[in-house]
């Protein structure tokens, strides 16, 4: 008689099975350095390659600009964050929040697993800012389910107030179990917007880092938040070349679930 063996997909959920991811989260500000000076979308890429990343959240990425592609040689005929993703990050969402004559740009996020659902939640409010939450779920081996959301809000106080209401209406709607990152740039330079958040969710810096302007950071706009899951590292990714690759820092961090 031959003995009884575990089933192979038992044998293939202990092998494979992920505890730990690095999240990279990054305002790419279009392609473009600071004031616009210098279209460096290829560069970007090769940095946020080196990382290796396992989940990349972007925020103001193009879908399409006619004008900027006549302008610049070096535009990818592929929407950015398809060109960012390449062969490294097979799997990609985007939410277009803002569209206008010559394209359209909103949120994305770059997986190495399969991302099974998502949806963009538009959080526009009272204005000409567009804004949504864009909203992935994810299948990381040995996870139920993994829900990633990506966040940008609105430069003004009452819209981001509204706007984080908005957000944990969303965080209400999914499984409590479930473990979930929000990242993303959240303008909240006065620290309101955290102090609703961190009463539900942990801010994997303990305390929002500085991440405003790149080359010199002072302000703390950009956020990774965690729920059913840990940071074990965080950092700021104030050095060269990032300090010259956006307006934004990148905010890097080793999650735990």
């Amino acid at each position: 008689m031959n003995p009884t063996l575990p089933a192979p997909s038992c044998i293939i959920d202990k092998v494979t099975a992920v505890r730990q991811l690095t999240v990279l989260t990054l305002n790419v500000h279009k392609g473009f350095t600071l004031f616009n000076r210098r279209f460096i979308l290829p560069e970007l890429r090769e940095a946020v390659r080196a990382t290796g990343a396992d989940l990349v959240f972007l925020q103001e990425v193009h879908g399409s600009h006619r004008q900027h592609a006549e302008r610049h040689p070096s535009w990818p005929q592929a929407p950015q964050y398809e060109f960012l993703a390449d062969s490294m990050w097979p799997q990609f969402a985007y939410g277009r929040n803002a569209v206008y004559p010559q394209g359209d740009h909103g949120n994305a996020l770059l997986s190495k697993f399969p991302i099974s659902a998502y949806d963009n939640l538009d959080v526009s409010i009272h204005g000409n800012e567009q804004r949504g939450l864009l909203h992935c779920r994810l299948e990381v081996p040995g996870q139920t389910q993994v829900h990633a959301i990506c966040v940008h809000l609105g430069l003004r106080e009452a819209q981001r107030q509204r706007q984080v209401e908005l957000l944990l209406q969303l965080l209400d709607r999914l499984p409590p179990e479930a473990p979930v990152i929000v990242a993303g740039d959240f303008n909240d330079w006065r620290l309101k917007a955290n102090a609703v958040l961190t009463e539900r969710l942990v801010e994997a810096f303990g305390r929002p880092a500085r991440s405003f302007p790149a080359r010199l950071p002072l302000l703390r706009l950009d956020r990774i938040y965690l729920r059913n899951a840990q940071a074990s590292s965080a950092g700021v990714l104030a050095k060269y070349p990032w300090s010259h690759l956006s307006d934004h820092a990148p905010l890097v961090a080793q999650v735990t679930l």
